[in-house]
Parts: C-alpha cells; sequence; structure tokens
C-alpha cells in the first residue's frame, strides 16, 4: 500500500495487512478540522482524537474531566476534514465501565465519523473489547501507562520495569488481541517489552514512548508542534516544528522518520 496522501483510505484490515508487510503506521492525535486537513494531506495514517483534548485543548490537569459529549463534538468535526485517515476516538473516563455504557458511546462516536474507538486497560475490559467486536465495533486498546488511571498510578510513571509487570503486561496484550481488538497502543513502556509485545500480537502496535520496535508510532499533536501547554514534558516527545519549518513540514517529517524508523531513537525511548 503507498504510503502517499493521495492513496487509498486506510482501512481496519489494511492495518495488519501493513503490520504483515512491515510498513510504519503514522499516527496522531488531532481535535478540529483544520488541522484534520493538514495531517490527512501530510499523509498521517491514523488520526486520533485523544481525550488527551482534556489537557492540551480544555486546559484540565487530566485527560478525567472528558465527557463523552466532547468526544462525539471533536470526532464530528475531525471527520470532515478526512480523505485518508483511519479515524480513531477515545472513549473517556468510565464511559467503557460496562459493556452496555461503552455499546453506546461508541456507537454514537462512530455515528459522527470514528471508526475505531479506543480503550484503556484489560482486565475487566476484555468483556468490553469481546462485546463491541462482536458487534462490528473495532477497538484500539491502550496499555502500559494509561492515563485514565493517573490516581491509582499516582502519576504519570513507566510500566512494565520490573519482570514481574512485564510479565502481566505481555499477557494483557495477547489477551486484548485475542478478545478482538484491531490495533494496541503502549504508552511509557521499555523497548524491549514493546519489541516482545509487537512479536507476540498479530495485530499493529502503535508506541509513544514505547521504542522503535512498534509497528507505528504515535503523539500528541502539540508535543509534536513544541507546544508548551504548562505540564512537563515527556522523554520521549520531540519538536519536530524546529526541523519541519512549518505545520505541515513538521508533520512530514514526523511522518518520514517514523517510517524510515530513525523516530523514536535512544534519546526517546525508555
Amino acid at each position: 500500500m503507498s504510503t502517499h496522501a493521495d492513496s487509498k483510505p486506510w482501512t481496519v484490515p489494511a492495518l495488519r495487512q501493513a503490520k504483515q508487510a512491515g510498513q510504519k503506521l503514522v499516527m496522531l492525535t488531532c481535535y478540529d478540522y483544520g488541522f484534520a486537513r493538514t495531517l490527512d494531506a501530510a499523509g498521517v495514517d491514523l488520526i486520533l482524537i485523544g481525550d488527551s483534548l482534556g489537557m492540551v485543548v480544555q486546559g484540565h490537569d487530566s485527560t478525567l474531566p472528558v465527557t463523552v459529549e466532547a468526544m462525539v463534538y471533536h470526532t464530528r468535526i475531525v471527520a470532515r476534514g478526512l480523505a485518508r485517515a483511519l479515524l480513531v476516538a477515545d472513549l473517556p473516563f468510565q464511559a467503557d465501565a460496562t459493556r452496555e455504557r461503552a455499546l453506546v458511546a461508541s456507537t454514537q462516536l462512530l455515528q459522527v465519523g470514528a471508526q475505531m474507538v479506543k480503550l484503556e486497560g484489560a482486565g475487566h475490559k476484555l468483556e468490553v473489547i469481546r462485546f463491541l467486536a462482536e458487534r462490528d465495533i473495532p477497538v484500539c486498546s491502550h496499555l502500559g501507562l494509561t492515563p485514565q488511571s493517573v490516581l491509582s498510578f499516582g502519576g504519570y510513571r513507566v510500566q512494565g520495569r520490573e519482570e514481574a509487570a512485564a510479565e502481566k503486561l505481555l499477557a494483557d496484550a495477547i489477551a486484548v488481541a485475542n478478545a478482538g481488538a484491531s490495533l494496541l497502543v503502549l504508552e511509557c513502556v521499555p523497548s524491549a517489552l514493546a519489541a516482545r509485545i509487537t512479536a507476540a500480537v498479530d495485530i499493529p502496535t502503535i508506541g509513544i514512548g514505547a521504542g522503535a520496535q512498534c509497528d507505528g508510532q504515535v503523539l500528541v499533536l502539540h508535543d509534536l508542534l513544541g507546544l508548551e501547554m504548562g505540564h512537563r514534558r515527556p522523554k520521549f516527545v520531540k519538536d519536530f516544528l524546529a526541523e519541519g519549518g512549518s505545520v505541515a513540514g513538521a508533520v512530514r517529517a514526523y511522518a518520514a522518520a517514523v517510517r524510515e524508523g530513525s523516530f523514536p531513537d535512544a534519546a526517546h525511548s525508555y
């Protein structure tokens, strides 16, 4: 499959084909129509409407205050700007607490343009993933540092450093894939562990602070552009605007670096 912006639109089955072909996937967050058009034209493969909007758009200290209504609003306007990229939308905090709540929220998101929903964690979420997948709702799982669990974690910390934690994360990754997830985001996971997970599952992995061996990468758009949002900048963040010269140039530089495997390097990994 071509990686140029004028190629055919991405589909869920095409993601697995990309993994099998060794084609790196490029993902970025987006929250409005104008940036959606820019990212789509620059060749981004997947757009994530992340509940990160709670922090970078709404100014909260975490993602917890984000509502389903906010996600629906941003999904609708981003979808209008896309011709090629596959659109993934987050299920915000507690929207996936039960199968029924997840189904209602996911249906709303798909009806306004999302092609996949993302939910955090494994455990009881396996039942939710299976329930949605059986009802033809594509699911992206999110493991490692899951921002909606920030209170339980006691902050934003790398996950899976100890052997027992690493083995549990590997088992969780296999479990979400078996439950029917079509994509897996790994956040703040040691590179060696992320590589093991990527080899162990047949669905694509998307890393953010998880090393270069994942099947693709994602960054928050505001981080890629070097915007100061009042929060500590994570190690995995790189300012691509400095070398890209423009927003579109920064996105193209990021996409090229992901596809050629030069980002993330050791300085941007754990």
